[in-house]
C-alpha cells in the first residue's frame, strides 16, 4: 500500500487529448486523480488537446519538424526517457494503441523503469498487442497490470496470450459535467434519434444506420436522423442518403466539443458499428437520460444495456432487427419511458469516483 507521506506521482501517456475514447478516458481520470492530491503529467505524442483535463501537460507533438525523421523521433525519445528518469514515477499508465512491436519492446523493457499499466481500449487487441502471444507475453507478462475495459476482451487477451496479470476497469463518465453540458442551447427544432463517432473508417458502419433507418417508420413519423463526426466517409454516406431519398431528414452537424446537448434531446441514441472496446458514448447517452438501441457487438454493448431496461440489444448486424428496434421504441411508448426513466440510474457505477476508486484500488493507492 503507498501510504499518503508522499505526493503520489503519476504519468498518463496517450497519444493525444482530443476525439478519442481512451484519450477522454485519459482526461477524465487527470482530473479525478488530481483532486485526490495526485500529482499528474499528461503526456502526449501528438499536438492535439481538446478535452478538459488537469496536472501538467507535456506535449511531445510540439517537438516534431516537418520532416519527422529518424534523428527527430530519436530526440523526443531520448527527452521522454531522461523526463521519466527526473520525475521518477510512482505508476505510468499507457494509454496508446500499440502496433509496432519493436518500438514496443523498447519502450516497455527500455524507456518505462516504474510500476506500469498498459491499457486495451478495443475488442480489437491486436491493435495493442503483438498476434504473436510469446511477444505478448515478453512485452508485457511483467508489466504492473493490463487494463481491459470489457469482461470479453479481458477473456480474449487471457485465452489468447495465457497472461495472468489482466484486470477489468470499465470506462469512467463524468456524470456531473455531462449533466450540465447536456444543458446547453441546442439550435435543432426537429425530432429526432441520432448516431455519433468517426467518419474515417466504417467501423461506426453509419451506411447501415441510414439503412435501417431508412425501411423504419421513423421517416413517415417525421423523426429524423442526425449524425455527429466527421471523416473521409462522409461523402460517401452523404450519397447513401440521396440514393434513399431522405435527405430532408438526415442531418450531418460535423465534429461538435458539446454532443450531450444533442444527446439530451434525442429521442435515443443508435449504435450500428462492427466492433468496439466499451463505447463511450453509449454511457453518455445514458447520462443524458437517452436511451441506447445498439447491435449486440463485441465488446461492450452487453455490459451497458439491459434489454428492454434501458435500451435494446439488437442481434449482432442484423439491419432488419435494427429497424424492427428503432420502431418498437416509437410504437410502444410505455416501454420508451420506461427504458428512458431508468438510463440515468443504469449508469450510476460508471461514474469517474466509482471507476477512479477502481484505480487507486489497483495501484494500492491510499489517499485516506
Amino acid at each position: 500500500m503507498i501510504l499518503p507521506n508522499k505526493k503520489i506521482k503519476i504519468a498518463l501517456v496517450g497519444y493525444r487529448l482530443s476525439r478519442g475514447g481512451a484519450e477522454k478516458v485519459m482526461a477524465v481520470l487527470s482530473q479525478f486523480f488530481e483532486k485526490q492530491g495526485v500529482e499528474v503529467h499528461n503526456i502526449i505524442v501528438l499536438d492535439e488537446v481538446s478535452y478538459s483535463y488537469s496536472g501538467k501537460l507535456v506535449n511531445l507533438g510540439k517537438m516534431k519538424n516537418a520532416s519527422n525523421g529518424l534523428f527527430n523521433k530519436w530526440n523526443r525519445f531520448v527527452f521522454l526517457k531522461k523526463y521519466l528518469d527526473e520525475n521518477e514515477f510512482d505508476f505510468i499508465i499507457d494509454f496508446r494503441f500499440r502496433i509496432k512491436p519493436i518500438q514496443e519492446v523498447l519502450i516497455a523493457k527500455w524507456l518505462y523503469k516504474t510500476k506500469t499499466i498498459f491499457t486495451v481500449h478495443s475488442f480489437l487487441i491486436d491493435h495493442y498487442m503483438p498476434n504473436w502471444s510469446f511477444l505478448t507475453r515478453f512485452i508485457y507478462g511483467n508489466c504492473y497490470k493490463l487494463v481491459s475495459i470489457t469482461d470479453e476482451s479481458k477473456a480474449l487477451i487471457e485465452n489468447k496470450h495465457h497472461l495472468k496479470n489482466v484486470v477489468r476497469i470499465y470506462n469512467p463518465i463524468d456524470i456531473d459535467e455531462i449533466a450540465v453540458k447536456g444543458k446547453a442551447l441546442n439550435e435543432l427544432q426537429y425530432d429526432y434519434i441520432i448516431g455519433v463517432g468517426q467518419m474515417e473508417t466504417n467501423i461506426k458502419q453509419f451506411d447501415k444506420l441510414i439503412e435501417a433507418y431508412s425501411e423504419s417508420v421513423l421517416p413517415a413519423n417525421n423523426i429524423h436522423l442526425v449524425l455527429l463526426g466527421d471523416g473521409e466517409r462522409k461523402r460517401i454516406l452523404q450519397n447513401v442518403v440521396k440514393e434513399r431519398k431522405i435527405e430532408d431528414k438526415v442531418h450531418f452537424l460535423g465534429y461538435q466539443n458539446n454532443p450531450f446537448k444533442y444527446l439530451k434531446k434525442a429521442r435515443f441514441f443508435v449504435l450500428s458499428s462492427l466492433n468496439e472496446g466499451l463505447p463511450n458514448v453509449i454511457l453518455e447517452s445514458l447520462a443524458c437520460e437517452t436511451p441506447v438501441v445498439a447491435f449486440d457487438c463485441s465488446s461492450g454493448p452487453s455490459e451497458m444495456i439491459q434489454h428492454k431496461e434501458n435500451g435494446l440489444l439488437v442481434a449482432n448486424q442484423n439491419i432488419e432487427k435494427l429497424s424492427e428496434a428503432m420502431n418498437l421504441f416509437v410504437e410502444d411508448e410505455n416501454l420508451y419511458r420506461y427504458c428512458k426513466q431508468n438510463a440515468l440510474q443504469s449508469v450510476q457505477s460508471f461514474s469517474v469516483s466509482a471507476i477512479g476508486k477502481q484505480w487507486l484500488d489497483v495501484m494500492k493507492i491510499s489517499l485516506d
